[in-house]
């Protein structure tokens, strides 16, 4: 019997209008939960929002209630798309917004840019000629493709150095992300490799080339794919932006051009989109983000309403002041001020040491008094501009027992070992997967990079397969373990098993290519366990390998040894990893002029603008006590001991704003 369907007649992004609403029935009282411009933004119905929100002023608790609210309202949770920087903190703006009211806060869309996209590339592929199962190449994984081109174009054996697989990618990255052409990326960034630039559009061309016919997608590609997706506008892009009402965006500051084309097609059709973030801590243009995205947003959308929140939950107001004067020297900026509640604070202290040594060692004298103060060492930070300020530091506090992290060691997913396995799983969802194939292949004795490129040429010859039982012929062709090989892949292919069971299965394997492999096997076996744990989390094996490339467990074992042996320890953080984060009381060290900001910044003025930024967002991680620190003389290498200038940010800062301390040797 042949079905029946009814035709409702809906709005023009399919979702039925909710009735008119009553906030005295609401479950929540918003206004009394929230400051006024919190609530403004949180009340906040169709229409485009930007909510500039400065450093500790509940932009976090403002979105999860304005999540809350749409669903009060009677809006679809599936109408509403949280977009965000990390999947960690969607998750946390959802779970939140379901304690918050219900469980129906938890059906909302939240992910990052790229977890989105990857959704939506996998659910509309046919429309947009990709294959369903294409493999998603981390930043490694594309420089080692990189490498075997450059490798392939004999690029090695010029007279003159040319540039390694890391610099080809950012180059080539870089351009995609930011919309300029290979040519203006070299100009402006490594103006010394100009004369290669036809070697590396070259480069671009291979690339793009073999990751479309090996069904590979870097990050770039899934944004890149999603953008053209939705410009398009075709009749799959239409059924997907008709499940959308709400657009929202969190972090906007840190958006590229990429992803703002990307807001602006995800609300192309109901212009119902809320941007959430603060100007004033724009600073990833290393990345590719754009400060301009945030300062441009009432110019994409006109009729965008300004929403700034400035009452600041996390300093005391003397920290707000000094934070304050910095940013009000920036040239371009949405103009604000922090104010808060929490007075009868301390006033920062500028100080000026002898030497660096002698910095480093206040500093690790200071810490202590403030654990004997009742401090935890959990709650104090060291912040720096770059990695290597910290050297010395680090001599001092391991002399003085002072346990402490530094942040940007290796990620869990970049270890070779952990790529080992991933590489045998990718390969049994996407056999053309080449990358992996020639990773594991390299694993086996006796193999090399040329005969991995003559089993990779049969392969994708398809003269070799496993999706069907391998021939013994294999093994006498190349050798034994290679016949092993594919026979454990076929296996692999066809399995119906969870993703713990087949990663369970690839272990067997492994195992003694581990142990010969890897001097370490014993410490990086940590890894392999925490492996295992993460993959009982998932039952799609696809779900589990996107997931591990999208949002990646961050730290190794290997490289944070000994940590969890502590109770507490201190964290010592370049400023870029300390955005988001913040502790009671924070050290800001080497604040000279020349590496504070850095002299590379010098040229540039919209560089120079990102180093102050800098300074804001280190300053602003403060909760009570805030110490900015510079040694008087430091080491050149070419000229010896020299008189250094303190930091333009924090020259000459009136008296009310901070106390000056200076620090001399005792005799």
């Amino acid at each position: 019997m042949a079905k029946k369907y009814v035709l409702k007649r809906i709005n023009k992004t399919a979702q039925i209008q909710p009735k008119q609403f009553d906030e005295s029935n609401f479950s929540i009282n918003y206004r009394n939960q929230l400051n006024e411009t919190q609530y403004e933004a949180a009340s906040a119905v169709d229409g485009a929002y930007i909510v500039i929100a400065g450093a500790g002023t509940g932009k976090t608790r403002t979105l999860v209630y304005r999540v809350a609210r749409l669903v009060e309202i009677g809006y679809d949770p599936k109408s509403i798309l949280l977009l965000t920087f990390t999947r960690k903190a969607a998750r946390e703006m959802m779970n939140r917004a379901a304690v918050l009211l219900d469980h129906r806060c938890s059906k909302i869309q939240g992910g990052t840019f790229h977890s989105f996209a990857n959704l939506t590339l996998r659910k509309y592929a046919k429309t947009i000629n990709l294959d369903s199962a294409f493999t998603i190449l981390d930043q490694g994984d594309s420089e080692d493709v990189i490498n075997l081109i450059r490798g392939q174009l004999r690029l090695n054996e010029l007279k003159k150095r040319f540039p390694n697989k890391q610099t080809i990618y950012k180059v080539l990255s870089l351009s995609v992300n930011t919309g300029r052409s290979v040519e203006d990326v070299i100009a402006e960034e490594y103006p010394h490799f100009l004369e290669y630039t036809d070697k590396f559009i070259d480069i671009n061309k291979i690339f793009e080339d073999y990751k479309r016919k090996n069904s590979l997608l870097d990050y770039d590609d899934l944004l890149v794919y999603l953008r053209k997706f939705l410009q398009d506008l075709g009749p799959a892009a239409k059924t997907l932006l008709s499940t959308i009402r709400f657009t929202m965006v969190d972090e906007y500051q840190d958006t590229n051009k990429l992803q703002s084309d990307i807001v602006l097609g995800l609300a192309q059709i109901n212009k119902n989109v809320m941007v959430v973030g603060d100007d004033s801590q724009s600073i990833y243009s290393f990345r590719g983000a754009n400060f301009k995205n945030i300062m441009d947003f009432p110019y994409l959308f006109p009729e965008a309403k300004l929403i700034k929140l400035e009452e600041n939950y996390r300093s005391t107001q003397e920290i707000l002041n000094l934070t304050n004067h910095i940013i009000s020297g920036a040239l371009e900026k949405y103009p604000k001020n922090l104010f808060t509640g929490n007075e009868n604070g301390e006033l920062p202290a500028i100080i000026s040491a002898t030497t660096e040594n002698m910095q480093s060692r206040f500093i690790v004298d200071r810490i202590l008094e403030l654990r004997e103060e009742g401090v935890p060492l959990n709650e104090i930070s060291v912040l720096f501009r770059s990695s290597y300020f910290s050297f010395d530091l680090e001599i001092e506090l391991n002399k003085a027992n002072v346990p402490y992290v530094k942040f940007g060691g290796m990620k869990f997913i970049e270890t070779a070992h952990v790529k080992d396995i991933l590489s045998f799983l990718r390969i049994s969802v996407n056999p053309k997967d080449i990358v992996s194939w020639y990773r594991i292949l390299l694993l086996h004795e006796g193999i090399g990079p040329k005969r991995a490129q003559a089993i990779l040429d049969e392969i994708m010859g398809d003269k070799l397969s496993i999706d069907l039982e391998p021939n013994s012929d294999i093994g006498q062709k190349f050798k034994s373990n290679i016949y092993e090989l594919f026979k454990t892949l076929a296996h692999l292919r066809t399995m119906e098993k969870s993703p713990t069971q087949r990663a369970d299965f690839v272990m067997g394997y492994y195992e003694p290519l581990f142990v010969n492999k890897y001097d370490d096997f014993n410490k990086r076996r940590k890894d392999l366990e925490i492996f295992m744990n993460i993959s009982e989390n998932y039952n799609d094996l696809e779900e589990f390998l996107a997931d591990m490339a999208l949002e990646p467990p961050s730290d190794s074992v290997v490289d944070i040894e000994g940590t969890d042996k502590e109770n507490e320890y201190l964290t010592l953080s370049t400023i870029h990893s300390s955005k988001g984060l913040e502790w009671h009381s924070v050290f800001i060290i080497h604040a000279i002029e020349g590496f504070f900001p850095s002299s590379q910044s010098f040229e540039k003025i919209e560089q120079l603008e990102e180093e102050r930024r800098l300074m804001y967002v280190a300053s602003t991680r403060a909760k009570k006590n805030l110490y900015i620190s510079y040694p008087m003389n430091i080491f050149d290498r070419h000229q010896g001991m020299t008189f250094s200038k303190p930091s333009r940010f924090i020259e000459g800062i009136q008296d009310d704003l901070a106390e000056e301390w200076l620090l001399e040797e005792e005799f």
